[in-house]
């Protein structure tokens, strides 16, 4: 599904790091080796449809490379 954050990410958690994050290995070949972690937060997204929603939102983020593959857990709206 295709969406936009809207604003700024809020609420945001660490709840997987290290060798607890199951997709470490294709993490670091695709986007190369860093300190990563499984992060989650609450933010506005607008729809491919042009609906704006709250979300749960979940992303890998690596210092130095930056935030990956972001993915709506759910809608909270």
């Amino acid at each position: 599904m295709d969406f936009e954050i809207v604003g700024t990410i809020e609420e945001i958690e660490t709840f997987a790091s290290g060798r607890g994050i199951r997709e470490l290995s294709r993490l670091n070949r695709v986007y190369g080796p860093g300190n990563w972690r499984k992060r989650k937060g609450v933010c506005e997204v607008k729809l491919g449809d042009g609906a704006i929603v709250k979300v749960e939102l979940h992303w890998y983020e690596a210092s130095g490379i930056g935030k990956k593959e972001y993915k709506i857990k759910r809608y909270l709206d």
